[in-house]
């Protein structure tokens, strides 16, 4: 009779065990794959920050640094977001080497979590998508620089054109000038007003 009811909740276990298996499975989705990784990019020095699109294994220029994501995955849009790209960093030296500083994954939910170290320049990754304004890598050739997405890019005033640079701030209105002129004493006074001395 025992080695019945052990059987039993043996079977019953491994039956449980099974279905949460197959439950696991079934509440986690897919990763999206997807074509484009976005980064932005921060120079420490000047406190520009750009945002700029990266084709899946496409290197681009960014300052002293050399970004180059290998995947980037998103979530569908019915679980938690989570963006993560595994991503190889490289800094070109001074002597014009290149050393890799960085490789790993990257998540756009914890920018502090990725370990490039360079005393100019940071980057982080933003968000994946599949699309991009920057024509694919077969559709140009050579390695590019980083530029501004289009979306970011600023209008100047009156030329019509985006330049992709931060813009100037507004001018500040005119200060009034100073009227140097004395102030009115008891002297100055009209002679109707009483003059009034205030004893301490």
């Amino acid at each position: 009779m025992i080695s019945t009811v052990a059987r039993r909740s043996a079977a019953l276990a491994l039956l449980a065990g099974t279905l949460l298996a197959a439950g696991a499975d079934l509440a986690h989705a897919e990763k999206i794959a997807n074509r484009v990784a976005v980064f932005t990019g921060l120079d420490k020095i000047t406190g520009r920050i750009i945002t700029f699109d990266v084709y899946i294994d496409e290197t681009v220029q960014f300052g002293a640094l050399r970004v180059t994501p290998k995947v980037c995955y998103t979530r569908p849009i019915t679980e938690a977001s989570q963006t993560d790209a595994f991503v190889e960093v490289d800094v070109i030296t001074l002597d014009n080497k290149i050393q890799r500083v960085f490789t790993g994954w990257m998540f756009a939910a914890s920018p502090a979590l990725n370990a490039i170290e360079h005393p100019v320049y940071d980057v982080w990754l933003k968000d994946c998508r599949q699309e991009s304004d920057v024509p694919p890598p077969g559709e140009r050739g050579g390695e590019r620089q980083a530029a501004p997405n289009v979306e970011e890019q600023e209008v100047q005033p009156g030329s019509g054109t985006p330049t992709g640079a931060i813009p100037l701030p507004r001018p500040k209105p005119p200060v009034p000038a100073f009227d140097a002129s004395p102030i009115p004493g008891d002297e100055d006074l009209p002679a109707d007003v009483p003059s009034e001395d205030i004893e301490d």
